[in-house]
């Protein structure tokens, strides 16, 4: 069973509200960038970008980063055994920035640990902020949001599925038992 707790218009809503305190809280965007998780981070802080750019007038950085080899849990799903990488990409140095991280569903903080690695292997940013979509609870590390498109309080037996029209077709978010 499934149950819709976004839609398109409640993502598009969740977008515009969390690029408002991102630049509320910034006092504006300079001197951040925002850093997309693989894969539907990205389409995330893409259109945080896009949502900034009009409220604000100005281009905002927007990079990608891929976490496979910063992962504790490291899944292997090519044939010859070797994890797939997807690479990164970013625009800009991130030396003395303030880092916007985006990912969809915040649940353990595994993935965003993961992130927080990967950032600071490639430089060391002022700041490392995190805006998600969604935060499910049951974290296993310290780790917390500073941006969050909705806070859904799920069992373990639940699971949250978030689908973007850039890579599903579809713009939602469900809730759906294990």
């Amino acid at each position: 069973m499934s149950r819709v707790i976004l839609d398109e218009q409640a993502i598009r809503r969740a977008i515009t509200r969390i690029a408002h305190e991102i630049i509320e809280h910034n006092k504006g965007i300079d001197n951040c960038i925002l850093i997309g998780i693989k894969t539907r981070g990205i389409y995330l802080a893409k259109r945080l970008a896009e949502r900034i750019e009009q409220i604000e007038g100005a281009k905002i950085p927007v990079g990608e980063i891929d976490i496979t080899l910063y992962r504790d849990d490291l899944t292997v799903k090519s044939s010859n055994k070797e994890p797939i990488i997807q690479g990164t990409d970013i625009p800009v140095n991130i030396r003395d920035r303030k880092v916007i991280l985006v990912d969809d569903v915040l649940y353990t903080g595994r993935t965003v640990r993961a992130g927080l690695d990967a950032l600071i292997d490639i430089g060391r940013p002022e700041q490392i902020q995190l805006a998600v979509l969604i935060d499910r609870g049951h974290r296993e590390l310290p780790i917390r949001p500073d941006y969050v498109g909705k806070n859904v309080p799920t069992s373990k037996s639940e699971k949250i599925v978030a689908k973007l029209c850039e890579v599903d077709m579809t713009d939602e978010v469900t809730i759906e038992q294990k």
